[in-house]
Formats: C-alpha cells, structure tokens, sequence
C-alpha cells in the first residue's frame, strides 16, 4: 500500500501506468482529427478563390488536455484510493476474527456487517490471512469452533454467511475451540462482541490476547440491546418489563402489544430513567382484547429478546358466578364473595343468572348451593359443556338434601358432618394430590380442614373421576369430561363436595383455594393438560431478528413438565411448542432475568465501537469522473466533424472546455454539499419532505417517501430514484412538484422569509401535503389532537386557500387507481383539498390536509420490512395507503388529465356502471 498523507492506493502498482500518459500524448499530438465533413459548392462559386490549407495539423490543445485527464482518472481510479484511510493492523500473523453472533447482535447486525468488511478489506491490503470464530452454537447444534487460516475473499464469503441465532453466545465453548490452536506470527485478534457479559467472558479476553493483540468492538453507549421479560400479571393489567444492561442516560422506550394477525392492539410509551435499568409499563386492556395478545414487541429492537410469545397463560378468562335468584342480603356472608376474591388475580369474573351468563360467552360457570336447577338450565348447561365449557359446582345445605343428575358422580342423600356434638370425629386434612391430577404439585397445607362434606356413591370408576381426597380417602373433588355427539371430549364437569364459603371447611381461607381455582379456570384452554405430561413438538421458532420461522432441523421436542428449566439452544430455540390448539411460549426472558455489561478488558486490550471509520473509496468517484468527461469527448469529437445542428457547433469547443471544469470540481472532495443535491434534485426525480428538526417525525417521513418511491418505480413509469430533505428557509424549492410536511406537536415555529418562500412556491405552481398525523388520537382535522393544534398554528400567513373535502369525482379519486377513501397508518379521516377551478394550476390542489399519517404506513427499514403497523385494516389497509400515495404522486406530477372525457368510459367500466 503507498500512502500519501490523507491518501492511500491500495494496488499503488496500477500508478506504473502514468508513465504511458506521455506516450498517450505524442499519440494523440501526432495523430490528425478525423476530417471535417462540408457540403460540396457549385463549380462556379470556386472561380478566382485562392487554395489555403484550413485543415489544423495538431487536435486541439483542449481536447488533447481532455483526453488525459481521461487517462489520468482511469489510472488513479484502478489504483483502488482511498481517502482517511485507517491505520494497518500490528503483527505479522493472520487476523483473528471473533464475532458474537447471539440474540443481542441483532440490534446492530449491519454495522457489524459493515465492520467485518471493512476488516477484511484492510487485511486483504496487508496480504494477512484470516481465521474466523463465531460464539454462538450453529443452528445445527454444533459448538462454537474457530475456522482454519482463510483468504480474505474466502473469509468475506463466510462472514457473510452469519446471522444472528436466538440464543446466547458460548463463549466458553468458544474459549476451548481455541485450546491447541497454533498460530504462526504475532496475530491480531479483533472482537466485534455485543456488549453483554457472559460465561468465561474475561477468561475468553485473556487467551484472545495471548495471541498478540486485542482491539474489542463493543456497541456505543445506550445501544446495547435490550431485552424483554415476560409480562406479569397486577390485577387486571398485563405489565411488561424491559431490562438493560446498565444505567445512563435516559433512554425512551415503545413495547407493542400485537395479535396473531399482526394488528396492533396497544402501544405503550415509556423512558429508562438515568439510573434505572429495569422499566415497567402496564396494559390494561378489556378482556376480549387482551386474550387476542399473541406478541409483545421493543420497536426498533430486531432481535429474539425484544420479543415476548404470549399464550393462555397470560388470557384473563371470563368466569361467571351465578347468583340466587334473590341476590345476596348479606355479601360478606355470601359464597360468592370468596369466590371472587379468589378469581380477581386472573380471571374477568362477571355475576347474574344462567342465561345471561351462557349468552355472554363465558369459558367458566361457578354455581354456588343455590338450589335445584329447571329442566331448561340443565339441557342449557349442557349443551354448553359439549361446546368446550366448563361448570364448577359446590356443595352444600341444598344439594345434600336434593341431589341432582348434573354431577360427575352418584351424590348419597344428606351429608356427612365430621365435627360437632353428634360426631364420633374430627375436622379432616386433605390428602396429597396424585399424579395425574390437575392439583398434582400443588403443596397442601396443614392447617386447612374440611368439617363437613357431600358423600359419593362408590362406583367403579369413582377413582379415575377424583381429583382430590381428604386423609380417609373420601372424595373432596371430582369431575368429569363431557362427551360430544361424535364420542370426541369437550367440555368439564368438576364438583367440590364442600361449601364454596367456610361454613363447611376453611379451604375458602387458603392460598390453595385461589390456586385449585386457578388451574380448573384454565382447563377451558387446556393450559395445564398441555404443560404437565405431553411431548410438545415445535410449532414456529423464532430467529435471531426476532421473526417467527418454522422450527429449524435441530429443534427438538420439550416435555410438558421439564419446559420451566429448558436451556434455550439450538434444540430449544426459543417460539410456540406444543398443539395449534393448545400452545405454550417459550421465552429468551424466561430464562434470562438481567443484563450484565462487558466487564473490564485486561490492560493493553484497545476499545472501541461500531461507528464508521471514516474511510472512503475514491474508485467510483474517480471513474465516475471518468465517465463523464467520456462523454463530453464524444460530443466535442462529434462537433469537430460537425455532425451537431449548425446552433450547437459554434458553441462546441468553449463547452467542452466548460464541462472540464465542472467535472473536475464536481469530482473533489471539497465540492459543496447543496450544489449537488441541487444538481440531483434538478436531474431526477426525487421526493421530497420538509425537515422539521424534529429527528422522530424526519425519520419516518424519510422512510416513509423511500418506500412510496420503491412501490412508483415498480408500478408507474415514475422513475423516483428516492428522497431527499428539504429546509424551506434556505433550499430551493423550485425542483419539487409536492412537497410532505409531517406536523407534530414539538414543531418549531415559521419564520417570516420562509412564509415568503412558502408563497412563492405555492404561486409557482407547487403543492404542499400537511399531515398532522393525529387521527388515532383525535379524529382528524377538525378535532383537537396535537397534531392539529400545531397545523393552526403554522398556517397563519400562509396562502392557503378555501378548502373543502375530496369530492367523490374529484381526479385524486382515479388518477392512476381507483380510490374511495384515503386511509394511512389510520383510516377515517378527512382529506380536504382546494375548493377551486380546474384552470388553475392545471387543477392541483396547492395544499392538501390530513391526519391519516401517511408517511408511516408506507414506511419500510433497511431489509424492506414495514416500519409500523397499521390499524385497523392491517397490510391490506398498507396496500390501499399506497395507492393513495401512487395516485397523489401521480395527481401532483400531471394534473387534471383524468378529467377528460376520454376517461371517462373506461373509468365506468372499471367502477362497474
């Protein structure tokens, strides 16, 4: 490599060339232009003319200088520059390359994508070779292994082979890879790690070190990935936790709560005080809406720990108590309230009769000792059992002395009192619970003691019907499944042979009483049939960008019992294992609980980040350059020969003379910045937005015009090659047939001259499309969100016309699609636009109002994704949001051409008139 102060050529043997450049001149110098072709006079008009010699002996003195410099850029061009370039690594060994390539290194996967390149590259100048280690356990299964000594272009290949995988990085796996590994030289080992601690974290520095050098790439302040717990349950709410690795600075947080289909149901906002590191947020949510949770989300974390699988452990199930027909005199009295007080932590709980409580769909029906049932109520009952329900009944006074068929079991008449004057025995414990019992785990306390009970008739399956005993082996709980038409199993039948108050037992008092309550609640899911003795298979896993994927080959299957200490890995990769129908999550956040930050390197180890280095290839400049003066050479030589039009000839030589100057400057590295975006925006077709100052609002509407533009130029003729930022104060508007304007509340004020400016541009034919992005939280323009408020605002001294809302013919309705409405990230709200003649301004309207938020519908990230959802409607509302954007475009680019009545019978055909 030769380096010349800021400039180094990375194949400097390419600038031996430069020696032929005075060949290249003599050639050229020697070497007469092609002869100039004229018209041939009449014979008479060359009477009594003198023969002079006008043909030049020598090409002209500037096109001999455009054609080495020509020669020039090509040479310096192949001689690969690079401006800034970054200092060589130490040593003579081969480069050691370690990458963690875990769940936190989809945070900032393409900067270290770039930075793995930018390492090869400066290796390959130095002619090192390079060996490659990856922390993370292959998707395969296989441990973490170090490659053998690889070509740069072979380890460019392999790096760009990695992905990021759902779990965490082994680096003490990694750190036995490396046992026995024989390096030739003093090596230089560089770590693009993810900024967290690990096993053998500061062990693993240490040998990398042994090696010779260590340069460790950690991400910035702030940027460490974050990592998503799962919610826990207060109440009503569902509570999400986030967790950082360590405090500072404070840090703003958005955590999405999504159903299957991808609609958002919730979004909660929230910022990381200085020193906090953990950050609670609570949703809470109706319960029909928070049973269709099916993920929660960190936004712009792509990564398998900002995302949290919810299932029906976390629904909230409607549980109906059935009151007497009298209601309650005494509700402290009342079986219900201990019912209820026992259902509040997680159930919808909801009273009234029978009928109404089936007709409101709950998934549990609790039926007290309130009497004898009618015919209808138990023909209701169960039908609803067959449905998949399940019914709860208690004994007590009533049902001892009346029983009825709608039991599990045969009840004897009466009950049996095992205390009191008359009784030969004393309150009795209950027995542990057996396997096979949904009970089974639960620890039964000492102290809680069944006084009276509601005997079963002994039968022969009265054992497989028991779910829990007393000491004497009586049953205390038995239950049945209900059996469809078709033979297959539905819904339960369970009966507790105690009260549900304490007037029979001080169960009702007890913690085991609100988990026994629990685990019958959710036997309308089969949660629990699910979790304790079946094999659960893989459904969809998650990869390492956070994205549900089919399971991959090393997934294994997970006992329902053994899934609370299952080690996420490649053969239990985090996702939904179990039944389509009844599924549990496995979560990255269920087994890790906290963050921890790289430790301190060991002294000598260097430090850095993930930022750019600065360096830049002057290659495609140079031959850009190149190009271009290529060019002006072809329209000098065509001059010369005069085969331009006769106004053009006479202008040939100074603008060719011209034209190298402007490429030359163009070409330097000191070129002003505004020149050439006015250059580009005059030259091509850009879309344009106002730059607010407000980086949130800027971000998506960049992002937002960059996907409009991709859908333009795969669906009209409108080449938009992307977007470009405008300040109103000091560009130049004139290049820009629509300007987007996303207003926010923190917008700064409008000075005087850019009202002017504004104006200006609104005379001259521009349009300006005002979106105040605020329909989800007010209703649209004439409500009173921030957005709007602000809008008002900005709107004083401009020239904005009458307005009114987009009539149903109006030419935006069809001026490439055919639109009813205009929906955004929102839909419903009112588009207004100038209430004018179609004479004007060839009938574009030169202000255009909403509040659908449009920029952030047509949104997409650097991979093409969609950058946020769009409710309600989901992607096909994102689709019809395009099309809007396509026939804006199209509106503001050609005007009122669809009015004409030639498009008019196509139109109707296609409306179906």
């Amino acid at each position: 490599m030769l380096t010349l102060g800021p400039v180094a050529f990375a194949a400097p043997a390419v600038l031996i060339a430069l020696v032929a450049l005075p060949v290249i001149y003599w050639l050229l110098r020697v070497t007469p232009p092609a002869p100039r072709l004229l018209r041939f006079p009449a014979v008479r008009l060359l009477a009594g003319l003198v023969a002079r010699e006008d043909t030049p002996q020598h090409t002209p003195w500037w096109l001999l200088l455009l054609r080495l410099v020509i020669g020039l850029l090509i040479i310096l061009g192949l001689a690969r520059p690079l401006w800034n370039v970054t200092e060589s690594f130490p040593g003579s060994g081969p480069i050691l390359l370690v990458v963690d390539n875990g769940w936190a290194a989809g945070r900032d996967w393409p900067a270290r994508q770039a930075m793995m390149q930018d390492i090869i590259a400066r290796a390959e100048r130095q002619g090192r070779s390079m060996l490659l280690l990856p922390t993370a356990p292959t998707a395969t299964g296989d441990p973490p292994a170090v490659s053998g000594l690889l070509r740069p272009a072979e380890a460019r290949a392999t790096a760009d082979a990695l992905v990021p995988l759902p779990w965490m990085p082994d680096r003490q796996a990694a750190l036995a890879s490396l046992e026995g590994l024989s390096i030739e030289g003093s090596a230089y080992a560089v770590w693009l790690s993810d900024g967290l601690d690990g096993t053998a974290t500061e062990a693993f520095a240490r040998r990398l070190q042994q090696f010779g050098a260590l340069e460790v790439l950690e991400p910035a302040a702030g940027e460490t990935a974050q990592l998503l717990l799962p919610p826990s349950r207060h109440g009503a709410a569902l509570v999400a936790r986030i967790v950082r690795a360590e405090a500072g600075g404070e840090t703003p947080v958005t955590v999405r709560l999504l159903a299957e289909d991808g609609r958002l149901l919730a979004l909660r906002e929230g910022v990381f005080a200085a020193d906090e590191t953990l950050l609670e947020m609570s949703f809470d949510l109706p319960v029909e809406v928070r049973n269709d949770a099916a993920r929660m989300v960190i936004e712009n974390q792509p990564t398998a720990g900002a995302v949290v699988l919810v299932d029906a452990r976390w629904q909230r199930r409607s549980v109906g108590l059935v009151e007497a027909s009298g209601g309650d005199a005494q509700p402290l009295l009342s079986e219900l309230h201990y019912l209820e007080r026992a259902l509040e932590p997680f159930s919808e709980i909801r009273r009234g009769n029978i009928d109404d409580l089936l007709a409101g769909g709950v998934t549990t029906l609790i039926l007290p000792d309130i009497g004898a049932l009618s015919a209808a109520e138990v023909t209701a009952l169960q039908d609803w059992m067959n449905r998949g329900g399940v019914l709860l009944r208690f004994a007590g006074p009533l049902l001892a002395s009346n029983p009825d068929t709608l039991t599990p079991v045969r009840l004897r008449f009466g009950d049996r009192a095992l205390s009191g004057p008359l009784s030969w025995t004393e309150p009795m414990p209950l027995a542990s619970f057996e396997p096979g019992s949904p009970f089974d785990g639960l620890s039964v306390p000492d102290d809680v003691l069944v006084q009276r009970q509601v005997l079963a008739e002994p039968s022969l399956d009265l054992a497989e019907k028991t779910w829990a005993r007393l000491i004497d082996g009586t049953p205390l709980v038995t239950a049945e499944q209900r059996p469809t038409a078709d033979g297959s199993s539905s819904g339960w039948l369970v009966l507790v042979h105690t009260a549900a108050g304490p007037d029979w037992s001080n169960l009702p008092l007890s913690g085991l009483y609100v988990e026994m309550l629990r685990r019958i609640v959710a036997l309308g899911a089969d949660v629990d049939a699910a979790s304790r003795d079946a094999i659960l298979d893989p459904l969809s896993t998650l990869d390492g960008f956070g994205r549900l994927v089919a399971p991959p080959p090393a997934a294994a299957p997970i006992r329902g019992d053994a899934l609370a200490e299952t080690v996420i890995g490649p053969r239990h990769p985090p996702g939904y294992y179990g039944r389509e129908d009844s599924r549990l999550a496995l979560n990255i956040g269920d087994r890790t609980t906290e963050l921890l930050p790289l430790p301190a390197m060991p002294s000598g180890v260097s430090i850095g980040d993930y930022r750019p280095q600065g360096e830049v290839s002057l290659l495609p400049w140079l031959l850009a350059a190149a190009l271009a003066l290529v060019a002006v050479d072809l329209v000098a030589a065509l001059a010369l020969r005069g085969m331009l039009p006769r106004p053009l000839r006479r202008r040939a030589a100074s603008a060719g003379a011209a034209c190298i100057l402007i490429v030359a400057v163009a070409a330097l590295p000191e070129a002003r910045a505004d020149d050439a975006e006015a250059l580009r925006a005059a030259n091509e077709v850009h879309l344009a937005y106002v730059v607010t100052g407000v980086p949130e609002d800027d971000e998506i509407s960049r992002a937002g015009l960059g996907g409009l533009a991709a859908v333009l130029r795969a669906r009209t003729a409108v080449d938009a090659v992307g977007t470009i930022g405008v300040d109103p104060a000091v560009d130049e508007l004139a290049f820009f047939p629509l300007l987007y304007w996303r207003v926010g509340a923190d917008h700064p004020d409008i000075l005087p001259a850019t009202i002017e400016r504004l104006n200006a541009f609104l005379r001259n034919g521009g349009t300006l499309l005002f979106d105040t992005a605020d329909q989800g939280l007010s209703g649209g323009f004439s409500g009173a969100g921030p957005g709007n408020q602000r809008l008002r605002a900005l709107l004083d001294g401009l020239d904005v016309p009458p307005l009114q809302p987009v009539p149903p013919d109006h030419v935006l309705t069809r001026s490439f699609y055919l639109l009813q409405d205009f929906p955004g990230r929102h839909t419903g709200g009112t588009l207004w636009v100038e209430a004018t003649d179609e004479r004007v301004n060839d009938g574009v309207s030169s202000v255009i109002i909403g509040s659908n938020d449009w920029a952030a519908a047509w949104a997409i990230d650097a991979m093409g994704r969609p950058s946020h959802p769009v409710v309600p409607g989901g992607e096909r509302q994102r689709e019809m949001a395009f099309r809007f954007g396509v026939n804006l475009m199209m509106y503001a680019l050609t005007g009122n051409y669809k009015s004409d009545q030639v498009h008019v019978p196509a139109i109707l055909e296609r409306l179906g008139q």
